[in-house]
């Protein structure tokens, strides 16, 4: 299954012509420009550009006027998994790695990858046990030695009870 991976957020329209302002994902405006069409076709992008500000302004070729572009509002920006470059050995996908198994390293079932979080020290894996409790986890090779596209593997000394 190609599932879904969002690159950006419509947080509003700006101006009067149907532009919408954009909040980044991933690396940015750089991950952004080579899609030119996003949520399977329902949305064509005719320009993208950096707003100085950390988002970017662009126009779709669907929304023509500020009603229009207003009404995305909240809009997320996404593209098939399958359309985005190949990662290098020890690189991730924050969609790869949501929904994995989570295990512990001596065979324990923790949970189920729920979230991935980056507070500005690195990436940190929030994982939903069974009973609903959750517990987060730093993606640090003492923390997860390994991972596949089944399973994600945690240091038992990571696991939270």
């Amino acid at each position: 299954m190609d599932k879904p991976v969002t690159l950006a957020a419509i947080t509003g329209a700006h101006g009067v012509t149907g532009e919408v302002r954009l909040k980044l994902f991933g690396d940015g405006l750089a991950s952004l420009k080579p899609h030119k069409s996003f949520n399977d076709g329902a949305l064509t992008l005719k320009k993208v550009r950096d707003d100085n500000k950390g988002g970017a302004i662009a126009r779709f070729e669907q929304v023509s006027n500020r009603n229009d572009a207003e009404k995305l509002r909240g809009t997320v920006l996404t593209v098939p998994r399958s359309s985005l470059p190949a990662l290098a050995e020890g690189e991730y996908y924050h969609a790869d790695l949501i929904g994995l198994a989570a295990v512990s390293d001596n065979g324990e079932t923790l949970g189920t990858v729920v979230a991935v979080e980056n507070f500005g020290a690195g990436d940190v894996i929030e994982i939903e046990r069974p009973n609903n409790k959750r517990f987060m986890v730093p993606m640090r090779a003492e923390a997860v030695p390994d991972w596949d596209d089944e399973r994600l593997i945690v240091t038992s000394e990571f696991a939270e009870a």
